[in-house]
């Protein structure tokens, strides 16, 4: 099964040129949603505004190469490996999930537009059913064992909100997908075929609603971070100085009367306790 395509026999029912259709509709939906989430929560206009007002503050110019190490250091810690995440638990199962999804895409693309009618397609379909399980495994770990509303806040696994969507609507097209490819040949097969296509629309159909966009944000909002620290801009926050100036703390009394009179070594403070939910 693992080896086998799973859209060969399918495409005894369904022309090649239907999937590849559906597809390039889920691709336009997905700009699509992006393109309106953008409009409708004014990113791109926050970030423009945002780095002008950093380059008003700059203490120093970053040069081209500067600006292209950070740009590399952004895309290989934050994206690559999603060092950000303190948990190692949080960030194995983001590196699972995150994976195992490209995976499953490209080699669903792969499948539909090179080799929609061939049973054995090469590696593709070890790779379809290894995205969609890596990406399967991942995803339930993070419900069922990480989330924060059910770690921190008390809620039950098994409360839905809008906000779920994504993450539900993800497991749900892995589980299907896995499940339709077991059972092919018999009208439990086509059952969850059709689920699969559900979850798969609601998961592409609802960037609006869902953590979808998020994945093109974070990287900018990143990489602006450490530009933000390299020229000294500071994310527009005032410079306090040196926490332990006399002058400084004198301006200040509650920098000693609260933080100590040697502030930047106060202790672990938050790193006090190992992360538990990020």
């Amino acid at each position: 099964m693992i080896n086998t395509n799973p859209f060969a026999e399918l495409s005894a029912f369904i022309s090649p040129e239907a999937m590849q259709i559906y597809v390039v509709l889920m691709v336009l939906l997905v700009v699509g949603g992006t393109v309106l989430d953008m409009i409708h929560k004014q990113s791109a206009k926050y970030f423009f505004e945002n780095s002008k007002k950093a380059e008003k503050n700059a203490k120093r110019e970053v040069s081209s190469s500067e600006k292209m190490s950070l740009a590399v250091s952004t895309v290989t810690n934050e994206v690559l490996t999603s060092s950000e995440f303190a948990n190692p638990q949080r960030r194995l199962s983001h590196l699972m999930t995150m994976y195992g999804f490209i995976i499953f895409v490209i080699s669903t693309v792969a499948l539909i537009f090179g080799n929609t009618t061939s049973p054995d397609a090469g590696i593709w379909p070890l790779l379809w059913h290894l995205g969609a399980l890596s990406l399967a495994v991942g995803g339930y770990w993070f419900w069922f064992a990480i989330r924060v509303d059910v770690s921190s806040e008390g809620h039950k696994w098994y409360e839905f909100s809008r906000a779920d969507i994504f993450i539900v609507s993800l497991l749900a097209t892995s589980t299907f997908a896995l499940l339709w490819s077991a059972t092919q040949g018999g009208s439990l097969g086509w059952l969850f075929f059709v689920l699969f296509l559900m979850s798969a629309t609601t998961l592409f159909s609802t960037v609006l609603w869902s953590k979808f966009a998020h994945m093109f944000f974070k990287p900018a909002a990143a990489y602006q971070k450490k530009i933000t620290r390299a020229d000294g801009s500071q994310e527009n926050l005032p410079d306090l100085g040196d926490l332990n100036d006399p002058a400084l703390q004198g301006r200040y009394p509650d920098i000693p009367e609260y933080m100590g009179t040697n502030p930047p070594n106060m202790g672990l403070g938050i790193k006090r306790e190992k992360p538990t939910h990020f």
